[in-house]
């Protein structure tokens, strides 16, 4: 840090509940996402949906300062067994690894389990030296992977000034992208519509009316609005997805919707498909700050355009109802673009261990950054929706 700053330690801690829970909520900013709140974190833990067991063994990392040891940071850590559950794909990275005789795994993984969200990896305390702070962690965990004899560090989804302060000190910034909605202004969902170009306005007209041809309802609920049985239905939703695809895993227990709905009942959003009083689709999302996430879908009915409606237009519509800025609804889709959520870019940085594998994975990024950068101008500059009209100030 500076010769004038207080001593400060890092270390690691085997499982969040070793953690006092307003210490690490205390260092959480308004805007900070609920998938880094302690409840969340020891929801994945205590519910054995990330856990030694399933290849994500917690070790967080927490910063200490002065006589008093205050937790002044910290980031949630996993000491991985595979690549599953990360959504910033190194299959390719571990064959290469294998192939060249490098042990790959076991890695270290900085970030959310099971969760595509871009926020803050690094939390540190309000008025603290955060840059100091990040490039401290950064060199601690640089160290740990060396001292072990560990392949590599991934911090997925992290913050544009975490990936620059770690930049200098050895870790490879990688660029992906999702799709995203934003909120410009909408008072309602005909106003959306509106900024849409004619043809997409008219494919989401009829898929919003086909809805109504086949007799389906969508009800978006909120918060306290959200009945308690309704968490055993999301589990069964998020399990009807899984079961369908043969590349799907199991990470979530039943354990953990029922924590969630304990613990997070304020930030969930559960938007439901009904035939009748027959629950036959739904989407799971969870709000906060201003920011809604799409998580879990699932169906146990196919009916035309029903993913659309459920995913994407109610969760627009309830966006603009609640005056929610920003709708990120996970990994994948071009149908996002073609429905006015456009790319939206996404940043992980990695410390790799071993020399020659490092050099060719820095290779290989500078090559995808230039493809990914790309495919952003190219996928804006083709966005399904028109330029907001100008305002009264730039008019005059």
């Amino acid at each position: 840090m500076n010769d004038s700053a207080p001593r400060v330690e890092a270390g690691i801690v085997e499982g969040i509940d070793k953690i006092p829970r307003d210490a690490w909520d205390g260092l959480l900013a308004p805007d900070d996402s609920p998938f880094v709140e302690w409840d969340w974190l020891n929801a994945m833990e205590q519910s054995g949906s990330a856990t030694r067991k399933t290849g994500w063994a917690p070790y967080h990392l927490v910063v200490r300062e002065g006589p008093k040891k205050r937790i002044v940071a910290a980031c949630p850590l996993y000491l991985k067994t595979h690549s599953m559950g990360e959504f910033v794909f190194d299959h390719g990275w571990a064959d290469a690894a294998d192939r060249s005789g490098i042990r790959y795994f076991p890695k270290m993984m900085v970030g959310v389990p099971f969760t595509p969200h871009t926020g803050r990896r690094f939390l540190t305390a309000p008025g603290s030296d955060r840059a100091g702070l990040v490039k401290l962690i950064g060199l601690a965990l640089a160290s740990i992977c060396e001292d072990n004899k560990l392949s590599s560090v991934h911090i997925n989804f992290c913050e544009p000034d975490e990936s620059a302060a770690l930049e200098p000190i050895g870790f490879m910034e990688r660029l992906g992208y999702q799709y995203h909605w934003h909120n410009t202004n909408f008072a309602t969902f005909d106003d959306y519509l509106n900024r849409l170009k004619h043809k997409r306005r008219t494919a989401v007209r009829h898929e919003r009316n086909a809805m109504i041809e086949q007799g389906v309802e969508i009800r978006v609920l909120a918060g306290e609005e959200i009945p308690d049985r309704t968490f055993a239905q999301m589990y069964a939703i998020y399990c009807s997805t899984i079961e369908k695809l043969y590349w799907g895993r199991q990470y979530l227990t039943e354990k953990f919707f029922g924590i969630i709905r304990e613990r997070f009942k304020r930030n969930m959003v559960f938007i439901g498909a009904y035939d009748g009083r027959e629950l036959i689709a739904g989407a799971v999302n969870l709000a906060k700050a201003n920011v809604m996430y799409g998580r879990y879908w699932g169906c146990f009915r196919d009916v035309r355009f029903l993913h659309f409606n459920v995913c994407y237009y109610a969760g627009i519509e309830h966006a603009i109802a609640r005056g929610i800025q920003r709708y990120e609804p996970g990994a994948g889709g071009e149908y996002k673009w073609l429905r006015g959520f456009d790319p939206a870019l996404t940043r992980s940085t990695h410390y790799i261990a071993h020399p020659g594998l490092r050099n060719a994975i820095g290779s290989f990024l500078k090559r995808e950054r230039a493809e990914v950068e790309r495919w952003i101008v190219a996928g804006n500059e083709r966005s399904q929706l028109k330029p907001p009209p100008p305002s009264d100030q730039e008019t005059e």
